[in-house]
């Protein structure tokens, strides 16, 4: 259906092609943190060619009471785990701090089962001082990146850099200010789903999301080879 309209092969081409952006951007210590599960791909091939570390960056909702889907916030995992709480939504919610408290240590428990499943409990690499690359497959509305970016500050990164391969103009022009720079590699319009843009677009299996970061491991090791 969205076959002619094309721009990758699948999340391994993408990132390939974004790596040969990011290859001309001077770094100081790069770390290439992925969205699971379709930015792992992705950002596979950005460690790759970068002789970077890998990670991955969880991100998990907090939502409303009896309305789960409400975002009101979210848990950022990493070595000092965020919580970013949207301001709007928490005062039309009226919600205590004990609530927001119990929710974000569930939603913790939760980030910390999937790191130990992805990552054999692997603690999260720490980002002070260093140029962070946040990749994900694309972006559609900008909810979960923009959550990801304020936790990457927030942890004190150096550096953020925001590598995509494609997203509509208008969340794009909403993250300019959030990060250093962005590289995204095609912003065309119309634009209604990431996948329309990808000849293979299957879901990223955990699976694979696992043998890439085991694979990846070695990636820095192989920096002067």
């Amino acid at each position: 259906m969205w076959g002619s309209e094309a721009l990758f092969v699948d999340r391994l081409d993408a990132g390939r092609k974004l790596a040969v952006r990011l290859e001309q951007i001077p770094l100081r210590e790069p770390l290439v943190l992925a969205l699971p599960r379709g930015g792992v791909p992705v950002a596979f091939e950005i460690a790759k060619a970068l002789h970077a570390p890998l990670d991955i960056l969880l991100v998990r909702k907090i939502g409303a009471p009896g309305n789960p889907e409400y975002g009101i916030g979210a848990v950022v995992d990493g070595s000092n785990p965020q919580i970013v709480l949207n301001e709007d939504a928490m005062a039309i919610a009226d919600l205590s701090p004990a609530y927001i408290e119990r929710e974000k240590q569930r939603q913790l428990e939760e980030i910390e089962r999937r790191r130990a499943y992805y990552l054999d409990g692997r603690p999260p690499m720490p980002l002070k001082g260093r140029s962070v690359i946040i990749v994900d497959d694309g972006i559609a509305t900008g909810g979960t990146v923009k959550v990801a970016i304020k936790a990457v500050k927030q942890a004190g990164a150096a550096q953020i850099i925001l590598a995509v391969p494609v997203a509509p103009p208008s969340v794009l022009a909403s993250l300019r200010e959030e990060v250093d720079e962005i590289i995204c590699l095609e912003a065309p319009e119309p634009f209604y789903a990431v996948g329309q843009f990808y000849e293979i677009f299957g879901q990223t299996t955990d699976e694979e999301v696992v043998a890439l970061l085991h694979e990846a491991r070695l990636f820095p090791a192989d920096a002067g080879s």
